[in-house]
């Protein structure tokens, strides 16, 4: 029963809340583990009553990193394998905004999720270390999507030291938005919801392929692409309601749904 209860998925203020809830293993990344948060990834996408996707743990830990007697990937009888990179890929390819709620301590592959995940907001007192030099390992597979978030800088001085940083610092790091007291975390995470359920839903899911888009191509490319990208968005059915809800100083369809 508890591998059926490895992670809890409930939709709520419009969005899918995944939860790590293997708290006596610190909600490390068992190959169970990682099976569920994948399905329910899946299913967050399918789910019309979410519009956005919350990835966070039950206390105290926010995810300990792998599970090093059942690692994801790992054979389980009864479920397929999901290799960790496919579900950090399905997070940063998510149509939806996926924000990382980081209650506790996130250490080695769980910062995988905080470097995947599109909007971090995190408990100010978590502590966060690429820990996995101190076993004479690296933080290989995690760090295609957490370098971009920290710079060679940060990543140099935190991937060769395993050095221990709090919230607050992520922020100041650039790798997360927001660090709040732990008692504050839902409500702040709540506040985030709140304003992305104020954007056109469609304009959301392509606000976040804008982002994913725009750096791979050239200043020309980019001009280019994004223009035609302009006039296919101010020619939609919801740019229109929302010029109109705009002009009549009322509030736009898509906003209480």
């Amino acid at each position: 029963m508890a591998e059926l209860e490895a992670t809890i998925y409930e939709v709520k203020n419009g969005a899918a809340w995944i939860t790590l809830n293997r708290p006596q293993n610190r909600n490390a990344l068992s190959a169970v583990l990682v099976s569920e948060l994948y399905d329910h990834l899946l299913a967050a996408n399918d789910d019309p009553a979410a519009r956005s996707i919350v990835i966070t743990g039950t206390d105290p830990a926010f995810c300990a990193g792998a599970d090093l007697k059942s690692p994801p990937g790992a054979s389980v009888e009864g479920r397929r394998s999901v290799p960790y990179p496919q579900v950090l890929t399905t997070i940063m390819e998510s149509p939806k905004p996926v924000i990382a709620a980081v209650n506790g301590a996130a250490f080695a592959g769980g910062l995988g999720l905080v470097g995947a995940s599109d909007i971090v907001v995190t408990a100010e007192e978590a502590q966060f270390s690429f820990s996995e030099v101190r076993i004479g390992v690296i933080p290989a597979v995690i760090s295609v999507v957490c370098i971009p978030k920290l710079g060679t800088h940060h990543a140099m001085r935190l991937f060769v030291t395993g050095k221990r940083f709090t919230g607050s610092e992520a922020v100041e790091m650039g790798f997360a938005h927001r660090a709040v007291s732990r008692a504050d975390l839902e409500t702040a995470v709540n506040e985030e919801l709140d304003m992305i359920n104020r954007g056109g839903p469609n304009a959301v899911v392509e606000c976040k392929k804008l982002v994913r888009r725009v750096p791979q191509l050239s200043i020309e490319e980019g001009f280019e692409e994004t223009a035609a990208w302009s006039g296919r968005m101010f020619r939609s059915d919801e740019a229109a309601e929302g010029m109109a809800a705009f002009r009549e100083k009322r509030t736009a369809a898509w906003i209480g749904e």
